[in-house]
C-alpha cells in the first residue's frame, strides 16, 4: 500500500470514528468556543473597557468549560461508537498501522501535535483568566449583586478601595485558593436558592490573620507618634451651629523604652492579649488575658463571667487579639446618620447656610423606607418640600443648594442602608472608639478585674488626651495657626 493510500485510510478512519453525534458535538463545542475565546482575548487586549461581571461569567467560566467538555466528548464519542458496534456483533473499525518513518506521517503528527499544543494553550490561558476574573473586585462585588452590594458599596468608599478583595479574603498559595473556591461553590448554591444570610454576618470567621494581611502595609510597632484628631459636628438648630472637639490619640508602638500607647499595648510582637467572647459578633468580652512586661499572664474577668453556665462557656470562643478586633470594619464600614451628615457638611457636600439642614437630614434618613428606590424618591421630595413650605425665600433664592443637599442626603442613605439585605443604621457596629458602639468599652469598662485587684483602665487619658471638647472656636487651633 502506498503512502498516499495510507494517509487517505487514516483520514477515512478518522471520519468513520468521528461520525457520531457525540464526537461531532464535541468538535462543534471545542471549535466554536475556541474561536470565541481567542476573539474575545484579542478584543480585551485592544480595549480599555472593563468586562461586565455577568459577561465575565460567560467568557471566563462558561466558555472554557464548554471548550473542555467538547474535548472530552470527542474521544468519548469514538469509544462509545466502537463499544456499540462490538455489542451489536459488528466488527469494530480496524485501526490502521502507521509508519512513523514516513515524512508525510510525521508532518501529519506535527499538525496533530500543533493542534494539541493550541488546545493546551487555550485551556491554560482560559484557566488563568478564569482564576484572575474570580479574584477580581468586580466579580466579588457585582456578580452576586443583591448579596454583596452593601459590602461592595462600602468597599468603594473606603481607604482600601484599591486593595484587591482576594488579598485579604483568600491569601497566597494553592491551599488558600482551593479553600476559597470550595467556599465559593457553597455560597453559589446559597445565592441560587436564596438561603444566604441577611445581612452577611460579621466578623468573618476564617479571615486570614492580620499579620498576613493588614501588617503587610501597616506595622503597628512603628506607629510611635501621637495622632491629632479634629472633629467638627453640627447642632440640630436653625443655624446648624458647629462645634469642634480635638483629641490627641496615643497611637503608640515600639520605642527605645519598650512598647507604649494603643498599638504597642494591644499589638506587641509578643502577643500580649487574648480574650474570650460569648457572642458571635465579639461584642461581649467577659474575660481578657494579658501578658505583662515581666511575661506573666494576668486574667481579667467580669462578675458575669464567673456566673456563666457551663454550656454557654463551652460555646464561647477564645481569640488572640489582632488588628480587626478594634478595626473590625476597616474596609466595609457603615456610618450612622448623625456622623454621616456632619461629614457631608464638613466636606461642603451640603451647605450649612440652609436652616435646620442638619436636623431635617437626620430626620429623613431615620425614616423606614420599603426599599432603596422609595427612599431615593421620598428623601429628595422631603428636603425640597421642607424648604418650599417652611422657608420659601430660601427655596427660591438658594434652590441649587437645596437640590445639592437633597442629593447629598440621598447619597448618604444609599451608601449605608440596604433594606433587601436587612442592613440599616447600626446593623454592623464599628469598634473604633466608643461613640458609635460599645467599642473600646468591651474591655475598658472598669469591670474587668484580676485576682490581685487590678482592673483594666477605662479612664479617658488611657488612650487619648482631650485638648478641646465641643468648642465653637477652640483656642488651641488659633495658637497653632490652624484656624
Amino acid at each position: 500500500m502506498s503512502l498516499g493510500e495510507r494517509i487517505r485510510d487514516l483520514v477515512r478512519l478518522a471520519f468513520q470514528l468521528g461520525n457520531n453525534w457525540m464526537t461531532l458535538m464535541g468538535v462543534a463545542l471545542t471549535t466554536s468556543s475556541a474561536f470565541t475565546l481567542v476573539w474575545f482575548w484579542i478584543m480585551e487586549m485592544t480595549s480599555s473597557k472593563s468586562v461586565h461581571p455577568y459577561a465575565g461569567i460567560l467568557l471566563f467560566l462558561i466558555l472554557p468549560a464548554l471548550f473542555l467538555v467538547g474535548l472530552i466528548l470527542i474521544p468519548v464519542g469514538i469509544l462509545r461508537l466502537r463499544r456499540k458496534k462490538r455489542l451489536a456483533g459488528e466488527a469494530p473499525t480496524p485501526l490502521q498501522k502507521v509508519d512513523f518513518t514516513q515524512p508525510s506521517v510525521r508532518r501529519l503528527l506535527l499538525v496533530v501535535g500543533a493542534l494539541t499544543f493550541v488546545n493546551v494553550g487555550i485551556m491554560g490561558t482560559a484557566g488563568l483568566k478564569g482564576v484572575e476574573y474570580m479574584d477580581s473586585n468586580r466579580f466579588c462585588g457585582l456578580t452576586c449583586h443583591t448579596v454583596m452590594s452593601p459590602e461592595y458599596t462600602a468597599f468603594l468608599n473606603s481607604p482600601h478601595s484599591r486593595v484587591g478583595c482576594a488579598q485579604c479574603h483568600i491569601g497566597h498559595g494553592a491551599p488558600a485558593l482551593v479553600r476559597a473556591k470550595i467556599s465559593g461553590s457553597r455560597q453559589l448554591f446559597a445565592v441560587a436558592f436564596g438561603t444566604f444570610s441577611r445581612p452577611i454576618p460579621s466578623p468573618v470567621e476564617h479571615l486570614r490573620p492580620a499579620r498576613e494581611t493588614c501588617e503587610q502595609c501597616h506595622w503597628p510597632q512603628k506607629f510611635t507618634d501621637d495622632k491629632l484628631l479634629i472633629r467638627t459636628k453640627y447642632a440640630e438648630d436653625e443655624a446648624n451651629t458647629p462645634s469642634t472637639s480635638i483629641l490627641l490619640l496615643k497611637i503608640g508602638g515600639h520605642t527605645a523604652n519598650g512598647t507604649t500607647g494603643i498599638h504597642g499595648r494591644h499589638l506587641d510582637a509578643m502577643e500580649r492579649i487574648s480574650y474570650i467572647s460569648t457572642d458571635p459578633r465579639r461584642q461581649e468580652i467577659p474575660k481578657v488575658t494579658y501578658r505583662d512586661d515581666n511575661g506573666q499572664l494576668v486574667e481579667y474577668v467580669t462578675e458575669d463571667f464567673k456566673k456563666l453556665p457551663p454550656e454557654k462557656l463551652a460555646k464561647a470562643s477564645e481569640r488572640k487579639m489582632d488588628c480587626v478586633d478594634c478595626h473590625n470594619r476597616p474596609t466595609h464600614a457603615f456610618e450612622l446618620p448623625d456622623r454621616a451628615v456632619d461629614k457631608a457638611l464638613n466636606l461642603k457636600r451640603m451647605s450649612a447656610e440652609l436652616p435646620f439642614i442638619k436636623k431635617k437630614a437626620v430626620e429623613v434618613l431615620k425614616v423606614e423606607y420599603a426599599n432603596r428606590d422609595e427612599a431615593a424618591a421620598k428623601i429628595t421630595l422631603a428636603i425640597n418640600e421642607f424648604y418650599r413650605t417652611s422657608y420659601p425665600d430660601v427655596f427660591k433664592h438658594k434652590r441649587a443648594q437645596v437640590d445639592a443637599a437633597a442629593e447629598a442626603v440621598k447619597a448618604i442613605y444609599l451608601r449605608n442602608v440596604f433594606p433587601e439585605m436587612k442592613i440599616t443604621w447600626g446593623t454592623h457596629p464599628n469598634n473604633i472608639g466608643h461613640e458609635e458602639s460599645v467599642g473600646c468599652f468591651r474591655c475598658h469598662d472598669g469591670s474587668h478585674s484580676s485576682a490581685d485587684g487590678r482592673t483594666i483602665k477605662g479612664d479617658c487619658d488611657t488612650c487619648h488626651t482631650i485638648l478641646a471638647q465641643d468648642e465653637k472656636d477652640p483656642k488651641i487651633l488659633k495658637d497653632f495657626g490652624m484656624k
